[in-house]
């Protein structure tokens, strides 16, 4: 992989694990000296990010991580379910076999990912499982929109896959069977059933995503120092 593929590739997982987090800036100066990469092939790389989605240019400003605000989880949370399910009804009626072996195969690391507990490593599977689907529902319209969605919701997903608690962890791993039943109904051509369970994973880790973008609860009574200010 030459110097400027590497850096498009590094980047996209820096991004979507949030080593890099939403709003960061991207000093150009600095990844020039951290990839071996003149300006031009490294504008050339932003720009690339910048229409996928991962990156925000603005002129005279440069260039920044794709933030997640307010409007825009918003509108993630709307359209998900949406984009997901028509997705996977098209992929069951058009799918390939070699797609089928391409999407067993990113099961088998995302199962071994979550089995492991490496939280980046299984978003970043969980993001490949969801892409191959769309690649196998042939639909130059939905494609699009599934992949800008994607990156939202592999950074989001972060906390889903760091669980915290025992039943937590059995949340995890009932998604590595969604998983698996769903490339049953993929393979066996069942467009109804593959939406139905699309939608059922989709709502198993709802809960924790939104949990990321609201803060937890006040407590119910102040401490009494709040009470003498």
């Amino acid at each position: 992989m030459d110097k400027k593929n590497a850096c498009l590739t590094d980047l996209r997982f820096q991004i979507l694990s949030q080593i890099r987090p939403p709003g960061a800036e991207l000093d150009e100066a600095r990844l020039s000296q951290d990839f071996g990469l003149s300006r031009t092939p490294l504008r050339e790389v932003l720009q690339k990010l910048a229409g996928e989605g991962f990156v925000d240019i603005v002129q005279n400003r440069g260039a920044k991580v794709a933030p997640m605000d307010l409007p825009t989880l918003r509108v993630f949370f709307q359209t998900a379910p949406m984009i997901y399910a028509n997705i996977a009804r098209l992929a069951a009626e058009n799918r390939t076999a070699p797609q089928l072996d391409v999407l067993r195969n990113i099961q088998d690391r995302f199962r071994a990912a979550t089995q492991t507990q490496d939280a980046s490593r299984a978003a970043i599977e969980n993001h490949a499982f969801h892409d191959q689907i769309g690649e196998m529902a042939f639909n130059p319209y939905l494609q699009p929109a599934l992949r800008r969605m994607l990156i939202d919701h592999t950074r989001l997903s972060q906390t889903f896959y760091r669980p915290t608690s025992t039943a937590e962890t059995e949340l995890v791993t009932k998604a590595c069977d969604q998983h698996d039943a769903m490339i049953s109904a993929i393979e066996s051509r069942e467009p109804s059933l593959a939406m139905d369970l699309t939608l059922q994973h989709w709502d198993l880790s709802r809960d924790r995503l939104e949990r990321f973008v609201r803060p937890d609860p006040l407590p119910v009574t102040l401490p009494e120092a709040a009470h003498a200010v």
